[in-house]
């Protein structure tokens, strides 16, 4: 059972990983609302490291969003935790590898996987939150610009100025809706987090099947084998001077 658990935590670490590499990299994390335009010649999405746009006879133009200080500090804390959870991600399955029972790696005790499993697990939980965590406060800002610009046609901040959302301004500024890259986000961290926690649970059952091993089977022995030998040279002495 704990060799289950710990393969399927593996398994669903590895993917959650691969998720969350792919959504960071992804340029759609916000797109463009169109549920009010009829027609439209222009098809603009937004990434973390990219604002593109696509044309009607689909031509696409991207443009770099490099620097800093340039940006708000919501947008550089989600760059930041997906950074983060990727990397948290990457070595957790490098450590998960090595962890698992099916693999031989030399003279590696069980305990020593055990305690490599558990490592993995928390990494893992780690890295699904910062990618939930990244994702959710992208999503937040999403809603509140599509909120303000809904309810204020003329404002021209709102996610433009920090997040990178917006190109154009007064009452021609669009609205953004959430972009693929967020769900691929979300179930990344979910399958990371799952899986994080799977490998904790097949921890304490490799951690229980070391310890029924190692019994106190030899212990007793040594004690009942001890006090014979140490009393026969008094026994004899006894007998001598009686």
């Amino acid at each position: 059972m704990a060799t289950a658990l710990q393969t399927g935590g593996f398994v669903l670490g590895l993917i959650g990983s691969a998720a969350i590499i792919a959504a960071t990299g992804m340029n759609n994390w916000s797109v463009k609302d169109r549920q009010e335009e009829v027609v439209t010649s222009v098809y603009t999405y937004k990434g973390l490291w990219q604002d593109c746009e696509t044309t009607s006879s689909g031509f696409t133009e991207c443009r770099p969003l490099y620097g800093i200080l340039g940006f708000a500090a919501s947008f550089q804390a989600v760059r930041a935790l997906m950074i983060v959870g990727i990397v948290l991600g990457v070595i957790g399955t490098m450590i998960a590898v090595f962890s698992l029972k099916c693999l031989k790696m030399g003279s590696m005790e069980d305990s020593s996987k055990a305690k490599m499993t558990l490592t993995a697990g928390i990494m893992y939980i780690i890295a699904g939150i910062c990618a939930i965590a990244g994702a959710s406060i992208y999503a937040n800002q999403i809603v509140a610009s599509f909120m303000t610009t809904m309810y204020n046609p003329n404002y021209g901040g709102g996610m433009g100025q920090g997040m990178g959302m917006g190109m154009g301004g007064g009452n021609m500024m669009p609205r953004y809706t959430f972009g693929p890259a967020l769900f691929v986000a979300w179930i990344g961290a979910a399958l990371l987090a799952l899986g994080g926690i799977l490998k904790c649970v097949a921890f304490k059952g490799l951690r229980t099947d070391k310890s029924t091993y190692t019994g106190v089977a030899y212990k007793a022995a040594q004690a009942q084998n001890r006090p014979v030998y140490d009393n026969e040279p008094a026994k004899r002495d006894n007998q001598k001077y009686v």
